[in-house]
């Protein structure tokens, strides 16, 4: 499983831990991922994801998991939203009709 947000995009980053003798070691900075279960209210069921807390309260704020997938681009989501997307629109679309 990658160590990458599919909302945010943010993933591992390289540096160094520099002692106090200027000392240099590798060392990798990890994303705060955690796993969200977010309710989709077109699905009608909750979808699991690892999210970045940052991303967890970018989708609060938009109003939701459904308002942030349709309110965003496709070219600025991830495949895995993406799909998540889709879902979402043709549920939406299906209740309309």
């Amino acid at each position: 499983m990658a160590r990458r947000c599919p909302v945010s995009g943010k993933g591992v980053l390289v540096g160094m831990n520099v002692s106090h003798a200027h000392n240099r070691t590798k060392r990798r900075f990890l994303p705060n991922l955690q796993p969200a279960s977010l309710l989709s209210e077109a699905l009608g069921r909750s979808v699991r994801l690892r999210l970045t807390t940052n991303a967890i309260r970018t989708i609060e704020k938009r109003g939701g998991l459904d308002a942030y997938v349709l309110g965003t681009s496709a070219s600025k989501l991830s495949a895995e939203m993406v799909k998540i997307k889709r879902q979402i629109s043709k549920a939406v679309e299906s209740k309309a009709a």
